[in-house]
């Protein structure tokens, strides 16, 4: 009940992709319908989950996790299906502000509640386990998108939305509230390790620039591989779909190979994350046929796999039950801002480094860059955390 609803997050964007091309020729009398669809239909709630999610954490630390998830988790389904009654585009995009704020709260309550629930390495295969079933049932997702646009026209995806409700009520069902006395610290903490009673903002925002990086990282395979697979020579549609869907698998991959590493030290857990994300990325840049770009991007894919529960595990480390909503809803934030950017960012840089692929093959050497500082700096931290063990000693 703490892993599915983060299916609802997937379903913002993804459950209208399909149907895309039917909104468009819908509203095409609507001045500056494209932009208004695109932007305002489309990638609104990403926008809105960018900016309430610090709030939505602030929340859950005032005012609860559990009654909080439930009534977020309602609200999302009325606001999810209310474009199926409405015919104005400005009252459509007003709901698609409101399905983002319910996103933010769900996300952020979710991944909260794990972290009250769970400690040390069990916390950290279930905050893994988020991404391997936001990955998964994004697949599915579309595909139902998919299904109910070819039905019901374009208004079809929306009546998905109300899949929500019969989650609240499991929640409500079977998700009680932590108590703050039970779950006061991490207890599970390293030698060495503080546990932050206080909000640590400059460690927290150190670990969201580096989950901004990553998340722009995930989502430029996700928004790029039909462009780069088109250069490449692709024209079929199905040809490219089937190609995203292989690359897409090695997200989930990548988070069972974390469960099994889970146990590495930070450092040499980016290290291993950023090698791969670099190894792909110059792999993809140097492609000169679709086959090696596809091996590329599943590489790189399996690393992003790797670096996204490693981001948020290690941001949830050693926090006290009154600041953990804050955190999470931060982290949130950087990884939206990533989703947000990727696609404007790698636009960008193509214009400057002569196309798509260049821009990728720099953006590998870049990554494996921040890979090797990963491993320089995860050998300095050992070195200090045994110094002060042999002190205390």
């Amino acid at each position: 009940m703490l892993l599915l609803p983060i299916t609802l997050a997937v379903m913002g964007i993804s459950v209208l992709a399909p149907v895309v091309p039917l909104l468009l020729r819908q509203f095409k009398d609507v001045p500056y319908h494209e932009y208004l669809v695109m932007g305002g239909i489309l990638t609104m709630p990403a926008i809105w989950v960018l900016l309430f999610s610090p709030a939505a954490g602030w929340m859950a630390d005032r005012f609860g996790r559990r009654n909080l998830l439930v009534v977020s988790m309602i609200a999302y389904a009325f606001v999810g299906v209310a474009p199926v009654f409405l015919d104005n585009l400005y009252a459509i995009i007003a709901s698609r502000v409101a399905v983002g704020i319910c996103e933010s709260i769900v996300m952020t309550v979710s991944t909260t509640l794990i972290s009250d629930y769970f400690k040390g390495h069990a916390r950290e295969r279930w905050l893994a386990s988020q991404t391997a079933v936001a990955s998964v049932s994004a697949l599915g997702i579309i595909y139902l998108g998919g299904q109910f646009g070819a039905a019901y026209g374009w208004r079809g995806p929306f009546y998905l939305y109300a899949y929500s409700l019969p989650l609240a009520l499991c929640v409500f069902a079977w998700i009680w509230e932590p108590s703050a006395s039970e779950t006061r610290t991490d207890g599970t903490a390293a030698v060495g390790e503080a546990h932050y009673e206080e909000f640590p903002w400059a460690r927290i925002l150190s670990i969201c620039a580096i989950t901004l990086l990553a998340s722009i990282s995930f989502y430029t395979v996700v928004t790029k591989n039909a462009e780069a697979l088109i250069v490449l020579g692709v024209s079929d549609t199905a040809q490219i779909t089937r190609f995203t869907a292989l690359a897409s698998i090695g997200v989930p991959l990548g988070t069972f190979i974390f469960w099994g590493l889970s146990r590495l030290p930070i450092g040499w857990l980016l290290f291993v994350d950023f090698a791969l994300v670099g190894a792909g990325f110059t792999w993809m840049g140097r492609a000169q046929e679709p086959d090696a770009y596809v091996w590329g991007s599943f590489i790189n894919q399996i690393g992003c796999g790797l670096v996204l529960p490693t981001m948020l595990v290690w941001a949830t480390r050693g926090l006290a039950y009154a600041i953990r909503g804050r955190v999470n809803g931060m982290w949130q934030a950087a990884f939206a801002i990533g989703q947000f950017l990727s696609g404007m960012v790698v636009t960008l840089l193509s214009k400057q480094l002569g196309g798509l692929l260049p821009t990728l093959a720099v953006m590998g050497k870049a990554t494996l860059v921040v890979a090797v500082i990963a491993a320089v700096t995860g050998v300095i931290w050992r070195k200090h955390e045994n110094a002060a063990v042999a002190i205390v000693r």
